[in-house]
């Protein structure tokens, strides 16, 4: 009876300790930056630290963002990483035999500030008052459109003369479809819906459709471009994301950034020597984006097209941006504007 009166106590504590199990690293460990702050720049040298709560024997400690390990000399962390926007540094930490990982949020913003940047007119083109321009491309010296539904128009997608401004050949969308952003890529024209959760994929030739894709973690159908190699797809939100041009899955998403902020402005896009030229939603501007980083390296200021065009009840914003290669030029419309602008980009 003696035995079992000190037993029962015994068993008691041992599974206590089993329910408590080891502390969560959380618990042990935090990551402390210098500033006091979670926005930095790409390139910078913080200070870091780990706070060590529970006075742990640490014996090595690596610090990583999106799996590439950061250098550290002395104190100082290189924040030096190739996508910027929202992030978790983790940190690897080694303590009398054991490993915790902690993680902590910052935003790496871009290193320098963007240029700016003007335009000079080269050629002014009809375009069609009732076209609700939402995406804009050439191909082969042929430029392609699409549609949404603005007034009384249907949304669509059409293949143009572009200084005539005659329509080639046409594909009107089903009537529950908010046409937006185009993109061509191996003699097929693929072309988003803006809150249907659907994009559509033709045969160029003909507008036949081949298929068609729903959006994985993207919010809304925006603008699109390609790089030869990838789709790349706006959504209203500061991500651009990466489609696989076969499955058309997401595979990946850089965000665009300034040297002050995250930015969520990015609407029709153009793809053009490693850079993606995007239609700043509601503005009279363009940014100038580093495709692989997503940051900003230049604004265009595009005011004073809109004063060219003709003045009607319907007349809306700026957007469409399309690149010639045979020129070296840019193409740029707006919403039920009555005029194609072909324009040269330079610095101001």
């Amino acid at each position: 009876m003696n035995f079992i009166k000190f037993f029962i106590p015994v068993i008691i504590t041992i599974l206590f300790l089993a329910c408590e199990g080891d502390p969560k690293p959380k618990q042990l460990f935090e990551i402390e930056l210098a500033g006091n702050t979670n926005e930095y720049r790409n390139q910078e040298s913080v200070a870091v630290s780990i706070k060590n709560k529970k006075g742990k024997t640490i014996d090595k400690v690596s610090y990583s963002i999106d799996g590439k390990v950061l250098e550290v000399k002395g104190d100082k962390l290189s924040l030096e990483i190739t996508r910027l926007g929202q992030k978790e540094l983790k940190a690897v930490i080694e303590y009398e035999g054991n490993t915790a990982e902690i993680t902590k949020k910052i935003k790496v913003l871009s290193a320098t500030a963007p240029e700016i940047y003007t335009y000079e007119i080269v050629n002014e083109y009809p375009h069609d008052l009732n076209a609700f321009t939402q995406g804009l491309e050439f191909y082969n010296d042929t430029l392609y459109e699409s549609t949404g539904s603005g007034g009384n128009a249907k949304s669509f997608i059409r293949k143009i003369d572009f200084k005539t401004g005659k329509v080639l050949q046409q594909k009107d969308l089903a009537k529950n479809y908010f046409g937006e952003g185009i993109t061509i890529l191996n003699d097929k024209l693929y072309q988003l819906t803006w809150r249907s959760s659907i994009g559509f994929v033709y045969q160029l030739s003909d507008f036949k459709e081949l298929n068609s894709f729903q959006y994985g973690e993207s919010k809304e159908g925006w603008g699109l471009c390609n790089d030869g190699k990838m789709i790349y797809k706006s959504d209203g939100t500061e991500k651009i994301w990466l489609l696989d041009p076969e499955t058309l899955m997401e595979v990946s998403h850089i965000e665009t950034v300034t040297n002050k902020s995250i930015f969520n402005k990015a609407n029709e896009l153009e793809y053009v020597d490693g850079k993606i030229y995007a239609n700043v939603w509601q503005k009279e501007s363009m940014m100038i984006i580093d495709a692989e980083s997503g940051a900003i390296v230049g604004v265009i200021n595009m005011a004073g097209l809109k004063n060219k065009v003709k003045k009607h009840e319907n007349l809306d914003v700026l957007n469409g941006v399309a690149y010639n290669p045979k020129t070296d030029t840019f193409f740029v419309t707006g919403k039920n504007w009555d005029k194609l602008f072909e324009i040269r980009i330079k610095k101001k």
